[in-house]
Formats: C-alpha cells, sequence, structure tokens
C-alpha cells in the first residue's frame, strides 16, 4: 500500500466540501441539495465513479468551481468519492441537505482552510483514509478571543 497526502485547491474566496457517496446519481442529487439550500449559491461538484465507465462525473452552476472540483477529484482519484467547491454561501449553509442526500455516505471535510487529503492505494485503487484540516492550534483560547469568536458569529450573522 503507498499513501500520499493531495493538496486541496480551490479558488481564494471559495470553500470546499469532500466525501464519500455510492451511485452514478450522486452529482444530479447533489445539485439539487446545493440549489435548494441557498439562493444565489455558484458552485461545482465533482463525483469520482468507482464503476462502469469509471469517469469523473461533473454538475454545478459555476464553470471555475467545476473546473476546481474536477481538479481535485482527479487528483484525489478515490472510488465513490466527490469534492463540492461553493461561493456565495458557506458549508453550514449545505451539510444538513447533503447528509440527507441518500447517496452521501460520509463528508470528511467542510472547510476554507489549506487542507489535504490522505489518500491510500492499493491494487485495487484509491480510498480517502482522512482529511488533514488547516493548520495545529497554538494554545487555547482566552477571554478576549471568546469575545472575537462571539462578534464573528454574530457579524456573520449565525447568532444573535
Amino acid at each position: 500500500m503507498r499513501t500520499e497526502a493531495v493538496e486541496l485547491r480551490k479558488p481564494e474566496d471559495a470553500n470546499i466540501i469532500v466525501g464519500q457517496a455510492h451511485f452514478i446519481k450522486t452529482v444530479e442529487d447533489i445539485y439539487e441539495a446545493m440549489v435548494n439550500s441557498v439562493p444565489g449559491i455558484r458552485f461545482g461538484v465533482a463525483f469520482c465513479e468507482a464503476s462502469q465507465d469509471h469517469l469523473v462525473r461533473v454538475d454545478g452552476n459555476d464553470d471555475a468551481l467545476k473546473a476546481a472540483a474536477v481538479d481535485n477529484a482527479r487528483r484525489i482519484g478515490a472510488g465513490h468519492s466527490f469534492v463540492i467547491v461553493l461561493a456565495q454561501a458557506y458549508p453550514i449553509n449545505v451539510l444538513r441537505s447533503l447528509r440527507e442526500v441518500p447517496e452521501v455516505c460520509a463528508i470528511f471535510c467542510a472547510t476554507a482552510n489549506p487542507a489535504e487529503v490522505l489518500v491510500a492505494e492499493t491494487e485495487l485503487g484509491r480510498g480517502i483514509i482522512g482529511v488533514v484540516d488547516g493548520l495545529t492550534p497554538k494554545g487555547v483560547e482566552t477571554d478576549e478571543d471568546t469575545k472575537k469568536r462571539k462578534e464573528l458569529l454574530r457579524r456573520f450573522g449565525y447568532k444573535r
């Protein structure tokens, strides 16, 4: 077995979601979940088919984000994995809907941080074994840090 860390690439103002699903209609159902979650959301989704033609299936409503999703999916190359690159929304706005897509088995990460997908390769193929999402913590939040965190959530409209 060989392992590899695959860097996730996305536009500066975008977020990325990586998961695992199990059926060819995944891209269409994820498309519906995305557009029904947030009006005006822009995204691309790429799904690595693990049987039949072994293609990267693609959908979305933004060509640049679709291209970014395909680039990541091809470099990861793990059967039944999917990559969503989204803008004009946050992952928190779509995760509940994505979890309700019948084909979705797991979501490995949803982030705007620098991230790497840990991939294992065997004679059968490639699979995701985990994700490194962001940087290592430098300490524990102080009272001032707590205040800043709460202010940020209120500024984004997630708390009152």
